[in-house]
């Protein structure tokens, strides 16, 4: 399509919808998806619960277990206490959920904690958040994955030496199966997901029955009760501390609502609903395990989970339906992994587009998935996972700081949220850059209620940081911090370039020197575009601009800038449907090749920014060395990039 202005720019548009050439990866992980197969690969409710409810729903299987670990240093009479500090971890979770399933319909793009404290809390409030959810994301991986192993180990205690290998093999396997996509990942975790609401379910009511009509008994043969520090009374610390344990529950509960945009149309509905079915489950379950677990007098063991004391106990034998309860707590538990995995590369994209990661992790892979994300996921977790020798105990003291602040952030933001509203008049808009704002008439009661539950989560929070600071939680309250440093630096130099490349006050293009045959690829239209521009007159008139569309937005938002500021040069606009930009410009440069007269030279502009802080080019791609590797071997091709110096 010719498109000519009154500035006579002529932009032209080409699709390049052929597909990558095939690769071994694409073996493990499948072929890739155009970007045209975005919304078949949204989930609906049902898958959506295994997506991102398995953290939540899998944390039942270890909350009751570190709430006695704790408690047991006043022996086990203290035991008596886990109940109703779950009955006290439940209605957290009720205060947590009603806030989030208001975020997710104020904020249908997705985002959570963090783009709620960027729109009504500051960006110093958004990284906090974001440095909170995603340490926190990483500590889900390892602490689920490292629990998953624990059950293995319980019913096969042999295998408690290679617990390490066997953490980061699963985290592998989860890794994998999250870069096939995230409707592909979620029909492979259905089945086991919903396996263990049924057994888990199963056991807790069978388990009840049995209570109730006097048959339940106590565990047998427990394992011995092991204890780091001598006797000591209950105390308020002390409940305080298997509180703080016992909310290692809510983990994950944010998760859908930073996912939503993974969700079927009506995607708010349909996450709010998939919300409310994961606290039901997650709730009851809760209750269910704790109160079971006091009555047949668990013990708390690294050797056996409370889990499958209590499962040999209700079926009275190791045989087929406790295998099946452990095998799918196992599962689950490994499964948990996979909320991370979803949410993770989500909020990395997120901060990377807001210039707070580097941009390279704001790039889909071939699976319409964030693959870079996925992948330093897995290393980060991995290498938690070798740290602490995948011991769920020693991990979880590190575990849940992170997203009770990011709770407690949500929910100040929400409640700052509806003041705002509350200034409006009825019918009144006003569009921030995550939602609008719409005069709600019961604005007081929902601000009452999200400011309540901030405080909650932020005493919770303070708990947390108290009661652990000496187990551990000091890494994370010091973690916090230096990646919020990290993300002020990175940001800081985003802006110090776009900045340095604005084309504010810039003036207009030098005049034409001299001729020759030029390609000038562009990403954007910036200082250093017109720089690689007025190089490119200097050797000819004849001047094509190519622009590889990888999103619809910056493509239109290029052809806009081109025609302003391209002085009439033609650009040719190759609207990739893979997402890839190599390739299409390639073959691009292969079509003008084939047609080209003899003696003939083709000279490839290339504009290049380079910054003084030689650590920040690697946030940059190098687009001249890639087309040099490709093209070394044609004959009359000419490739040279143009340095735009940052100072």
């Amino acid at each position: 399509m010719n498109i000519d202005d009154e500035h006579g720019t002529t932009v032209l548009r080409r699709v390049a919808d052929e597909p990558p050439r095939r690769r071994f990866l694409d073996v493990l992980i499948g072929k890739p998806l155009a970007t045209a197969d975005a919304p078949r690969e949204t989930i609906g409710k049902i898958i959506g619960l295994a997506v991102f409810a398995s953290d939540a729903l899998s944390s039942t299987a270890y909350a009751t277990q570190e709430m006695m670990v704790i408690l047991a240093v006043a022996g086990t009479m203290a035991f008596g206490y886990v109940f109703p500090l779950s009955i006290a971890v439940v209605i957290l979770l009720a205060i947590v959920t009603f806030s989030y399933e208001q975020t997710i319909h104020a904020y249908p793009n997705g985002g959570g904690a963090y783009i709620v404290s960027r729109d009504n809390l500051g960006e110093f409030a958004a990284k906090i958040a974001a440095a909170a959810l995603l340490s926190d994301y990483v500590l889900t991986v390892a602490v689920s994955i490292s629990s998953g192993v624990a059950q293995i180990v319980s019913a096969y205690p042999s295998l408690y030496q290679y617990r390490v290998w066997l953490a980061v093999a699963m985290v592998g396997f989860i890794m994998l199966i999250n870069l096939r996509g995230v409707r592909e990942s979620g029909i492979i975790f259905a089945i086991p997901t919903y396996f263990f609401v049924f057994t888990m379910y199963a056991t807790v009511l069978i388990g009840l029955v049995r209570y109730f009509t006097g048959s339940l008994g106590m565990v047998v043969d427990p394992p011995e009760l092991e204890l780091l520090h001598a006797s000591q009374p209950i105390t308020l610390f002390l409940i305080l501390r298997a509180f703080s344990n016992g909310t290692a529950a809510l983990t994950g509960v944010e998760a859908i609502s930073n996912g939503i945009p993974a969700f079927k149309e009506p995607r708010s509905k349909n996450a709010g609903i998939t919300l409310i079915w994961m606290s039901l489950i997650l709730g009851s379950l809760l209750l269910g395990i704790s109160f079971l677990s006091a009555q047949i007098h668990a013990i708390p063991s690294e050797y056996e989970t409370v889990i499958s004391q209590m499962a040999r106990t209700v079926y009275g034998s190791r045989e087929l339906m406790y295998i099946l309860t452990i095998s799918a707590t196992t599962v689950i538990l490994i499964m948990a992994a996979n909320t991370a995995f979803a949410d993770f590369p989500r909020l990395g994209a997120l901060a990377a587009i807001d210039g707070l990661l580097p941009r390279q992790l704001a790039q889909r892979g071939s699976r319409l998935v964030f693959s870079r994300g996925i992948i330093v996921l897995a290393l980060l977790a991995s290498s938690l996972i070798f740290v602490f020798q995948a011991s769920v105990t020693r991990l979880i003291p590190l575990y849940a700081i992170g997203v009770f602040m990011s709770f407690t952030l949500s929910q100040f933001g929400m409640a700052h949220r509806w003041y705002k509203i509350g200034k409006l008049q009825p019918g009144q808009e006003v569009k921030e850059r995550g939602s609008v704002l719409r005069y709600d008439p019961q604005w007081k009661f929902k601000m009452i209620v999200n400011g309540f539950g901030a405080a909650a989560t932020f005493v919770v929070m303070l708990i947390f940081a108290v009661t652990k600071f000496t187990d551990g939680a000091y890494l994370v309250i010091f973690i916090i911090p230096i990646l919020v440093a990290i993300f002020s630096v990175i940001h800081h130099h985003y802006l110090s370039v776009a900045k340095k490349l604005s084309l504010d006050r810039y003036g207009t293009t030098p005049p034409r020197i001299v001729r020759n045959r030029v390609i000038l690829p562009i990403g954007g239209v910036h200082r250093g575009t017109l720089a690689a521009l007025r190089y490119a007159r200097a050797l000819s008139d004849d001047i094509t601009a190519v622009h590889i569309a990888i999103e619809p937005e910056e493509a239109e938002k290029v052809r806009r800038k081109w025609e302003m500021y391209g002085d009439g040069v033609r650009l040719v606009i190759i609207e990739s449907s893979y997402r890839v930009f190599m390739k299409p410009l390639l073959d691009y440069i292969e079509d003008i090749y084939s047609s080209r007269q003899p003696n003939e030279v083709i000279t490839i502009v290339v504009p290049q920014f380079i910054s003084s802080n030689r650590w920040a080019n690697v946030l940059h791609m190098n687009t001249a060395d890639a087309l040099r590797e490709e093209l070394l071997t044609y004959k009359g091709i000419v490739i040279t990039n143009v340095p735009y110096l940052i100072d």
